[in-house]
């Protein structure tokens, strides 16, 4: 099992959810942004390589807001035309250029994947069922569309981040956020170096639930 955390800027936890290890990261990433039962609006989430993907992008879009990922490999990644027919048109891109968006499919399915982004804000369907059924039939035409959000969305992101120095060091300074916490998680938590020790999983649950208390319990703590 992962415990995974969403943590403000402050360090505060505001949403955890216990998963298995072979969750999908990226819809644990949209869930605790949407449901983390706080009055705040999440205007931006910040992720390593295993919390963002081309869909997940997709959808945070569509749900308006940001996800800022740490893409590990950046240098590999693939950035989409903007058009057709401009073949020459970024020429010190070229390495890095592959093919256009396909903006006649984003225009097709709009209506469709409207429906999801407020299906997901309601609970009428998670994350995770979106996504497990959509890999079940992957050519499926919304999910087409929603991959060439995604990849929109990236290649404007890549470029934002490869550009922007303030960018980087915001990502940066979110991600640390996180690994602060969890190094106090490994102090305060009372299993043997942060690990759940039992296998059940109402006992994991108040493992998560007792480390949310304790975590909200610093606040009060004074040097």
């Amino acid at each position: 099992m992962l415990i995974y955390w969403h943590v403000e800027k402050k360090s505060l936890a505001i949403h955890s959810q216990l998963i298995n290890c072979t969750a999908s990261e990226v819809a644990a990433m949209i869930e605790g942004a949407m449901r983390h039962g706080t009055t705040m609006d999440v205007e931006a989430n910040y992720t390593d390589s295993h919390g963002q993907s081309e869909i997940g992008l997709g959808i945070t879009r569509l749900l308006n807001f940001d996800l800022l990922p740490r893409i590990k490999r950046i240098n590999k990644v693939k950035l989409y035309r903007p058009v057709a027919g401009e073949p020459d048109a970024y020429p010190q891109l070229t390495p890095a250029l592959t093919r256009p968006i396909r903006w006649e499919l984003i225009a097709q399915q709009y209506d469709q994947m409207i429906k999801y982004a407020p299906a997901i804000r309601t609970r009428t369907a998670s994350t995770e069922a979106i996504l497990r059924r959509f890999t079940r039939n992957a050519s499926h035409p919304t999910y087409a569309a929603m991959l060439e959000v995604g990849r929109a969305q990236k290649t404007i992101f890549v470029a934002r981040y490869l550009r922007l120095r303030d960018l980087q060091r915001e990502i940066e300074e979110g991600l640390n956020v996180m690994e602060s916490s969890n190094g106090a998680n490994s102090v305060i938590a009372y299993g043997k170096g942060g690990e759940i020790a039992s296998n059940r999983r109402d006992e994991q649950e108040m493992f998560v639930l007792c480390l949310r208390i304790l975590q909200s319990a610093l606040v009060y703590v004074t040097p």
